[in-house]
């Protein structure tokens, strides 16, 4: 089954999920939105934040130091 934006479950066909948003609509059926990473805020997705807990801070600012660099390389290309 497909998972919707916050990873709700939601119909796989066309007119499964026009059924299920009209039994929404009419209050027929509650919408239930479960989100996969209840931590995150909308849009966000932690990978990044617990990535950079597991990195020690010399790490971090190694990667840190490549990426300025590859910013500043692009900045003088365009």
């Amino acid at each position: 089954m497909p998972y919707g934006p916050k990873g709700q479950h939601r119909p796989a066909d066309v007119v499964g999920c026009a059924v299920t948003v009209a039994r929404i609509a009419t209050g027929e059926i509650e919408d239930t939105i479960k989100p996969i990473v209840e931590d995150a805020d909308d849009g966000q997705v932690l990978g990044g934040k617990a990535r950079a807990r597991k990195l020690s801070p010399r790490r971090r600012s190694e990667i840190a130091r490549r990426a300025a660099q590859a910013r500043w390389a692009a900045k003088g290309k365009a």
